[in-house]
């Protein structure tokens, strides 16, 4: 890794911690630090389940649970069991607890106005834009990929949300019993396999691979969560997928896909994918793409 950008990134980290306050056991001049603060705001008006809290927040069950323990002892939470599941758990915000939340949203808001008040008009902008940027890169750098069984919870999500958007999107609609098959027995090693996306465990994109030994693999449900669009996951997933291949020894990739999604066959191109004559039926299909592996 560059030395000089690891520098240049602990040197916003340090100027931000300082400048938001972070340091202060006291943020924004209320009874508690930052931790607790943001948990308030992370529970909501409407309750939050305290495994999502965790998975959002990406704490440490122990840590976690202090700090719902100190929250409840000032007042301002309770954790009550799930009306329709007694083994889930969620965070509800008291009177006192909501009150407190729009008290720190009013400070921020001053916080934020302050950070940007001795600036001009121009550099506001500039700054304003910067962080939207850097949001969204820090965004997708906390997106973690992995391998899943095909018939894990997220996976199944996922494909469901793959065949909704497909058939809103085909001319026709779509069936998933008249495309060509990804089963489960063919996602699971060494048949092939499926990766999952999540954002804050939350799953948010997926793609599978189909290995036919030494000749080429088949690569299928490439979906990518609209809320997730932007961030390049859909790249990510896709090298991920071509890496897996050549760890197997293939030495080419293919793929087909519809018409009507041009921004998947916008980035198949840009990542060195040819179109080729069709090699399989695909009723959905309108184009046919194929990629050589480097050596790994």
């Amino acid at each position: 890794m560059d030395q000089p950008a690891i520098a240049q990134v602990r040197r916003f980290n340090r100027l931000v911690a300082q400048r938001i306050g972070a340091l202060d056991d006291r943020f924004l001049s209320r009874k508690r630090p930052l931790g607790e603060a943001r948990l308030l705001w992370e529970i909501g008006p409407g309750g939050a389940d305290v495994r999502a809290l965790r998975g959002r927040l990406g704490l440490d069950a122990g840590y976690l649970t202090r700090l719902l323990q100190s929250l409840q002892r000032a007042g301002l939470v309770r954790i009550a069991p799930h009306p329709a599941d007694r083994r889930v758990r969620i965070a509800w915000l008291t009177r006192a607890g909501v009150a407190e939340r729009a008290e720190l949203d009013r400070r921020s808001d001053e916080l934020a106005a302050g950070l940007l008040a001795p600036l001009g008009a121009a550099q506001r902008a500039r700054l304003v834009a910067a962080m939207a940027e850097v949001e969204r890169l820090l965004t997708a750098a906390l997106v973690e990929v992995s391998v899943v069984d095909p018939a894990d919870p997220d996976a199944r999500a996922c494909m469901a949300a793959y065949f909704r958007e497909l058939d809103q999107r085909f001319d026709a609609g779509f069936d998933p019993a008249r495309t060509i098959s990804a089963e489960d027995d063919e996602l699971r090693l060494p048949a092939g396999l499926i990766l999952v996306a999540r954002l804050r465990g939350e799953p948010i994109g997926c793609g599978a691979l189909k290995l036919h030994g030494r000749a080429p693999a088949e690569i299928k449900r490439m979906w990518v969560s609209a809320s997730a669009r932007g961030l390049g996951i859909g790249r990510r997933l896709l090298a991920e997928l071509e890496r897996r291949a050549a760890d197997h020894g293939v030495r080419k990739v293919r793929l087909e896909t519809n018409r009507s999604l041009v921004e998947a066959i916008a980035m198949y191109r840009a990542a060195g994918y040819a179109e080729v004559p069709a090699f399989n039926d695909e009723p959905y299909a309108h184009h046919w793409f194929e990629k050589r592996l480097r050596r790994t």
